[in-house]
């Protein structure tokens, strides 16, 4: 039935065994939240450390086994159905398991992205990516810094700021497939080297489709389309584009003109403006230009 899932014993959206720190499987996710499914082996140690985001839970419930941790000097000794959590946390605390555990956890921010062998294994493709492109290195980084900032000045939802993030980190990697000479090539590229180039964006979203990301697929496909139609692959058009892929199109044009390239010298980033202003509502969304426009004066780059 849409909008129910039952999963069975052992079912899982991905699963990591690391050999000193447990099993880690996450069961589902949605809207920021996270459900991880934990096992840590008798003996091993493990800690609960602060987050970056202060209003972040994180939340775990013992489904079986004990656990040992200290606090202020006083040990406590947790088992079935004892739990424990985590937010504005100030200093790590240290757990022993004192036989085999299973957790269950529940996190309000992206945790399971940090272990996943998947992504992992996509952010090794992006650095090989990078080292063939040497015009294009931290490039995603900061298409993915510009994107969050512009998310955030929209108001998108926390799912949706979550998913662009690490799609715009992403959104070139189908690149691994175009020949490094093309990548580099100083001059005009030939019909045929740019239908090569124009391939990346569905080669990318497959790439990504067997993650447990997978539903960042199609902001990846659409990210070069535009506004009046003459993107590509499908000559998407308006609202017929995902709002994380028109936000992923204007980061992208407006780093990719503001650094150097094989073919031209950097633009100043006043002028980078004003030419996405320029096409702003036929190639790229206005209420996403204008909210870079504010972020970029807010941080005293342009006038």
């Amino acid at each position: 039935m849409e909008g129910f899932m039952i999963g069975k014993k052992g079912s899982f959206v991905e699963k990591v065994d690391f050999e000193n720190n447990g099993v880690f499987s996450l069961l589902t996710r949605g809207d920021g939240v996270e459900i991880i499914h934990q096992v840590i082996e008798e003996g091993r140690m493990f800690y609960v450390y602060p987050s970056e985001n202060a209003k972040a839970l994180e939340f775990y419930y013992l489904l079986s086994g004990q656990v040992v941790c200290e606090l202020d000097h006083k040990k406590f000794t947790l088992g079935p159905e004892d739990y424990f959590s985590a937010r504005g946390l100030k200093n790590p605390i240290h757990f022993t398991a004192l036989s085999k555990v299973t957790l269950l956890c529940v996190f309000t921010e992206q945790t399971f992205v940090h272990i996943s062998r998947d992504i992992s294994s996509l952010m090794e493709i992006m650095k090989q990516v990078e080292i063939k492109d040497r015009y294009t290195h931290k490039h995603s980084d900061r298409v993915a810094k510009y994107s969050v900032k512009i998310a955030k000045k929209l108001k998108l939802s926390k799912e949706q700021l979550e998913n662009l993030t690490v799609a715009a980190v992403l959104h070139d990697i189908g690149k691994i497939h175009v020949p490094i000479e093309i990548l580099n090539k100083p001059g005009r590229l030939s019909e045929e080297e740019f239908g090569i180039v124009k391939k990346h964006p569905v080669d990318g979203a497959e790439m990504v489709k067997n993650s447990y990301y997978k539903e960042i697929a199609p902001i990846i496909e659409q990210h070069h389309e535009r506004i009046n139609g003459t993107g590509y692959p499908y000559g998407l058009s308006g609202d017929g584009i995902l709002l994380e892929a028109r936000i992923i199109a204007v980061s992208d044009t407006f780093d990719a003109m503001t650094e150097d390239r094989a073919y031209r010298k950097a633009f100043k980033e006043q002028i980078a403006m004003d030419e996405l202003k320029r096409l702003a509502g036929s190639n790229y969304d206005q209420e996403v230009v204008c909210a870079l426009e504010q972020i970029l004066k807010e941080e005293g780059r342009i006038n």
